[in-house]
Order: structure tokens, then C-alpha cells, then sequence
């Protein structure tokens, strides 16, 4: 199914001063800041009724707006609308842009893909759709941009895909994104692993285990074996002495009898 782009009109007024102080008194006064950008990339600062143009973008979906532009003391002139700054905090409109177009000279957009439908592989298999690409882009004639286009997805099972080249086009729109890239498909459901708490908690007892008797034996040998040794050699040093005394009793002893001879 293919929607197509309606024509629209909007007034404006030429803007003779620029700046952002000139833009913050054109805002508290009612209008909304714009620039016109022509095919050979000139621009004319423009202002608008600000109320007047949000009731046109609130009775519009999606993109792609092409406007009749009727500035005031010139003629009306081809617009798509470009771009649209907004404050993010007030939700206020702040500046707008605006392309002159030729209706007789192609160009190129970017236009939205949207599903209709529940697939089966979602209703009855258990599965999961997948969004993969939003929008592709085209090129044609202005009068013959469309708003979106639909993709059916009710017949899609568990596996099935559909690709760019499913999508439908008027003979007159060429559509630009290579035609073997998915839109959308149908996939069962990814499950993650859930390391269970119960062997977490094992884990982490044998890691931080107290040592074995055995170990903690043997940890404590080469300290007892030190004692060990610091008590013999405490024990050697007096037997050491103890030689030494009867050495020097047996030498005076033999000085003595050599006298009495």
C-alpha cells in the first residue's frame, strides 16, 4: 500500500534582518524563523505564523511535506520541507527550512517502511519479529513521493524474511537501498544462560577453603624444625665449654708433676 504526499499551503513574509536577537523577538511576537534554499543553494530568510504552522504539521504524518510557499509580494514557489529545530525543553518550534523544488526534476528522499499485520510465526510459533530497517531511499518525480511505505507481515513464520525488494513501488519511484537487505524477519527467541546461584556459591567455597590437616602440618614443619635446630645448637655450646675445662685441668696436672721432678 502506497500513500501518497499531499500539497499544502503555507503563507510567509520576506525577513529583512537576521541574527538571534532579531529571531528572539520574531518568536515572542508570534512568527517562527525560516530560510528558503533554492537548486542552486541560495538562501531568503523568511517568517511565518508560527500557530499556523503547527496546525499544519499536526494534521501531517511522517515526512516529506511539500508545500505551496506564498511569500508575501512574490510568487508561490515549490517547498519540501527539510528540517525543523525545535527546543527540546519548552517544545517550542525555534527555526524551519525549506528546499525549492522543481516538479519536473527529479529527487532524492528518505521515505519510512511500516508493518501491518501479526505474523504467524509470532502468534501461533512463539516467535520474535525484528524491525530491521525503518526506511529506505528513492528517487522520482516530487508529485510522486509517497509517505511511507507497508509491508505485510501476517504470512511470515519462524525463519521467513522480507527484504527491500519486497516492497511494492509505483514504476515511477526507483528505490536506491540495495534490494537484498532485510526489513524485517521473524526469529525464535534469545535466551541467555543464567549462571545458577547454588554453583556460584560451591565455586567459591573451593576457592576459599581452609587448607587439609596435612597441609597445614606441613606448613608449620619448617618452624618446629627451626626451634629444632636453635636447641641443639643452644645444647652444643656447653658440652664445648665443658671440654675445654677438663683440657685445661690435664695441663696442670702434667705442669705440677714436672715441678716435683
Amino acid at each position: 500500500m502506497i500513500q501518497q504526499i499531499e500539497s499544502l499551503k503555507l503563507s510567509a513574509q520576506k525577513r529583512e534582518n537576521s541574527g538571534s536577537r532579531q529571531a528572539q523577538r520574531l518568536r515572542k511576537n508570534g512568527w517562527l524563523p525560516g530560510i528558503v534554499y533554492d537548486s542552486a543553494g541560495k538562501s531568503a530568510p523568511i517568517q511565518t505564523k508560527r500557530h499556523e504552522f503547527e496546525v499544519l504539521l499536526r494534521n501531517q504524518q511522517g515526512q516529506n511535506i511539500i508545500l505551496d510557499l506564498e511569500i508575501e509580494g512574490e510568487k508561490t514557489c515549490k517547498v519540501l520541507l527539510k528540517d525543523i529545530q525545535q527546543d527540546r525543553i519548552k517544545d517550542h518550534l525555534l527555526h524551519v527550512d525549506f528546499l525549492e523544488i522543481s516538479m519536473t526534476r527529479k529527487l532524492r528522499v528518505s521515505v519510512p517502511v511500516t508493518l501491518a499485520g501479526e505474523p504467524v510465526g509470532v502468534t501461533q510459533q512463539g516467535g520474535v519479529m525484528e524491525h530491521l530497517l525503518r526506511s529506505v531511499e528513492i528517487e522520482c518525480l516530487p508529485g510522486d513521493i509517497v509517505k511511507e511505505f507497508v509491508l505485510d507481515v501476517s504470512g511470515l513464520a519462524i525463519g521467513d524474511t522480507l527484504s527491500v525488494r519486497d516492497i511494492k513501488a509505483d514504476p515511477k519511484i526507483t528505490i536506491l537501498t540495495m534490494s537484498d537487505i532485510a526489513v524485517v524477519s521473524v526469529q525464535l527467541p534469545h535466551f541467555e544462560e543464567e549462571a545458577k546461584p547454588a554453583e556460584e556459591a560451591a565455586e567459591g567455597a573451593v576457592e576459599g577453603a581452609a587448607p587439609a590437616e596435612g597441609e597445614a602440618a606441613a606448613a608449620a614443619e619448617p618452624g618446629k624444625e627451626a626451634g629444632k635446630e636453635g636447641k641443639e645448637k643452644e645444647g652444643a655450646a656447653p658440652e664445648k665449654g665443658k671440654e675445654a675445662k677438663e683440657k685445661g685441668k690435664e695441663s696442670k696436672g702434667k705442669e705440677s708433676k714436672e715441678k716435683t721432678k
